[in-house]
């Protein structure tokens, strides 16, 4: 089958971006076309249909191409949980966890052959596979056990895409040096230079490209600018980036940005309202007085507990939601608002019982079988009735308990497993990922803070977040054919 590969000589050089336009690019034109990525390494995951684990940025490239997710569009997922060792996700499903140095003896085979049983079923359906690579193909101290990046271009003999990030200073030195790296076979496969995420004068490049296609003989196809904020981050690393440009903004949101924070793109479309500025907090920054707090997903519940209650934000929360402020927990943040988290077997690395911030009457083990699915339900709060769809990734139990404190609670949807509110609707708790994605359910909760605060509510008769993501898909697509020239890669 045809294939079109994409490498970068560094992290974050722009691969996930490219190639999520370039799946958008074909697809405009006729390509029956789906991404690929051999192995990823995210705590961002999207739940397939069939209750299978991919990375986030797959399931988006999925969309770009106008098809669904599949597990085969992303077979190895690993999922670091600290201390040097990750969950491994292999076609859509766990099966151990493991230690960085053992990584490769104990899966690369296993890895191998699920990469080439992904190829062979993506090969029956689809005319072109839009390849990703992972952080550097260059790497020769890890070349050997590689199941991302050259291996899978030489093995669907894939023209491939060199992306280097100007951006970050040495953009020149990072081609030459990851060419050169490269064995003779690989770099025969590069057929082309892409400049990312460039700003200023494009003529005072000139020079440069003039001299890099002449010192590496190869083609530079595109110089992309700085595309700020159109496209979601894959990891946390990127929050530290993120800053908030809305000085204007009537809402003031704060997500605790935990160690091992999972999930955040469930949080790009409030990023989206133009009502609301969205803050990313180290547990060691002062809380302040925001209009609601979120505590997100996280690959490790109770270690980012602890870290909360020794670094005094888990107080700063209690203290917060004392006073009347708003807080909502999503998946293991749930799991935090509740009573007890006790992992006896210790899934998570540390076995015990664990104390938690007491602001909502349930009690969580952590168990050896996860929960990977998606879901449709109806919600009760803040408005009855609204249909409400996302999917559900956690490996604890949370059993609702009798309330203590003289508050009452009650099922935030119709399913009472997903999540509770307070009788105030000021503490919120759910185990749904994508809620905020259900356009009239967001506008409904978002109006709740805005009432506190005397303001208008907003229509909720609007769109769900799919449809605003389809269009910076279009944008992002429209933006990067202006720059970009794939016709050497189609011939």
């Amino acid at each position: 089958m045809k294939a079109i590969m994409v490498v970068g000589t560094t992290s974050h050089a722009g691969k996930s971006l490219l190639t999520t336009a370039i799946c958008r690019l074909l697809s405009r034109r006729g390509w029956r076309v789906a991404p690929f990525k051999g192995q990823n390494m995210a705590l961002n995951a999207y739940v397939t249909a069939n209750g299978g684990e991919i990375g986030y940025a797959q399931a988006v490239q999925a969309w770009a191409s106008g098809v669904v997710p599949w597990v085969e569009m992303n077979p190895i997922l690993l999922k670091p949980q600290g201390d040097m060792t990750s969950q491994v996700i292999v076609k859509g499903r766990p099966v151990g966890r493991v230690k960085a140095a053992d990584y490769y003896e104990q899966f690369f085979d296993l890895g191998w052959r699920a990469i080439e049983e992904s190829l062979q079923h993506l090969s029956t359906e689809f005319d072109m596979l839009v390849c990703e690579g992972a952080g550097s193909p260059a790497e020769i101290n890890l070349k050997h056990r590689d199941l991302t990046n050259m291996r899978i271009a030489k093995y669907l003999n894939a023209p491939t895409i060199l992306v280097v990030d100007i951006d970050r200073g040495g953009a020149f030195a990072h081609v030459v040096g990851t060419l050169e790296l490269l064995d003779p076979d690989e770099r025969d496969l590069i057929k082309g230079i892409v400049i990312n995420k460039f700003r200023g004068q494009r003529s005072l490049l000139d020079s440069g490209i003039q001299w890099l296609e002449e010192r590496t003989k190869k083609p530079v196809i595109g110089v992309l600018p700085y595309f700020q904020e159109l496209f979601p981050a894959e990891d946390s690393l990127d929050l530290l980036e993120r800053k908030s440009h809305k000085t204007q903004a009537d809402l003031n949101i704060v997500v605790i940005r935990l160690p091992r924070i999972a999930n955040f793109t469930d949080f790009d479309p409030l990023e989206s309202e133009a009502s609301v500025s969205v803050k990313y907090l180290s547990p060691k920054q002062d809380l302040g007085h925001p209009d609601a707090v979120i505590i997100p997903g996280t690959k490790t519940t109770i270690a980012d507990l602890i870290l909360l209650q020794k670094s005094g934000m888990a107080e700063a929360i209690q203290n917060y939601a004392a006073s009347g402020g708003t807080v909502l927990g999503i998946c293991g943040g749930y799991q935090m608002l509740g009573q007890i988290i006790a992992d006896p077997e210790g899934i998570e690395g540390q076995a015990g019982r664990f104390q938690g911030l007491n602001l909502l009457p349930i009690r969580t083990v952590i168990t050896g079988q996860k929960i990977a699915r998606q879901r449709q339900v109806s919600s009760n709060f803040p408005q009855m009735g609204l249909p409400v769809n996302g999917f559900e990734i956690h490996q604890g139990r949370s059993r609702i308990e009798q309330p203590t404190d003289g508050q009452t609670y009650q099922a935030l949807f119709d399913d009472v497993n997903l999540g509770l509110v307070d009788s105030c609707q000021s503490v919120w708790g759910t185990y749904l990922h994508g809620l905020f994605d259900n356009g009239p359910w967001r506008r409904a909760w978002l109006n709740r803070l805005r009432q506190q605060r005397g303001l208008k509510s907003l229509p909720t008769g609007v769109a769900n977040y799919r449809e605003q993501r389809e269009q910076i898909l279009d944008s992002l697509a429209t933006e990067v054919e202006r720059h970009l020239d794939l016709t050497p890669f189609l011939s």
